[in-house]
């Protein structure tokens, strides 16, 4: 496996090259990755176009959910993005905070930063802006946010504990989030696992379910809940790219599989002696 760095740097170098990609490009992909499936479009995503506030210009196509559909979000709320992109998300979230609200997007690549904003100032939202930054070791103050949402993300950062640590400082007191991601039921073949484009396509850079859940119960996140959760197939064209015959055969034919969920989580209204209470 490559190192965090090296992992950060594939992940920086493969999504400024999406943020010029078309959306039907990045669909027919694993989150955008290389190895465009000519069987089907959608393998991630899920459909936006009936969404409030959703804007097109805005949209690359790398979600695998609707975090801002479950999230519960008020008007005059503080909203962080995890991994931004274009603004998609910040400017579905935006509609729903209203002009007295606030959205924060956070991401790593200065073209993904540079495409949102533009995005944002075409739409006139001054309560919109975007930060570069590892959600790692977030740009923002302590208990700013009343909910973060984020839509595939997670999955592409090596210290995901770090991260569910870092969002649990930056909520209010009694603030939530909604993330949809990546998890792994099983294992998947080595080839899978182990290639870097594939790690900046989602699937090799998930974790096991369990594990997923583990870090947010660990963090001190109570009501963890299961807002939806999808299975993820990956088509034979891309399969092949990494697999021969006869492991294709065993994959489908395992129990091990990918999925898209959703998950909710709440910060204690008072908090306790979590590891990021005392």
């Amino acid at each position: 496996m490559e190192s965090p760095e090296k992992l950060k740097e594939i992940v920086m170098q493969k999504y400024s090259e999406i943020a010029l990609q078309d959306i039907e490009t990045n669909q027919s992909s694993c989150c955008g990755a290389g190895g465009c499936s000519t069987e089907v479009y959608n393998i991630m995503t899920d459909d936006y176009s009936n969404i409030e506030g959703y804007n097109p210009d805005a949209d690359l196509g790398l979600g695998c959910g609707l975090p801002t559909q479950f999230a519960n979000i008020k008007k005059g709320s503080t909203v962080v993005d995890l991994g931004s992109g274009a603004g998609n998300d910040c400017f579905v979230a935006r509609n729903e905070t209203g002009p007295d609200g606030r959205v924060i997007g956070i991401d790593f690549t200065p073209a993904m930063i540079q495409k949102a904003t533009q995005n944002a100032t075409k739409l006139g939202f001054s309560n919109v802006e975007f930060r570069q930054g590892d959600i790692e070791n977030m740009p923002l103050s302590d208990e700013m946010a009343h909910v973060v949402v984020s839509n595939c993300v997670l999955n592409l950062v090596p210290d995901k504990n770090k991260v569910f640590s870092e969002i649990f400082r930056v909520l209010k007191s009694g603030g939530h989030f909604s993330i949809s991601d990546i998890v792994l039921v099983g294992e998947l073949p080595d080839a899978l696992r182990s290639d870097a484009e594939m790690y900046a396509g989602c699937v090799s850079g998930a974790i096991q379910k369990s594990d997923y859940l583990e870090f947010i119960k660990n963090n001190g996140f109570e009501n963890i809940t299961i807002q939806k959760e999808k299975p993820i197939i990956i088509p034979d064209d891309i399969l092949n790219k990494y697999l021969n015959e006869d492991e294709m055969v065993h994959y489908k034919k395992g129990n091990s599989g990918i999925f898209s969920i959703t998950v909710y989580a709440e910060k204690p209204s008072s908090c306790g002696c979590g590891p990021n209470c005392c």
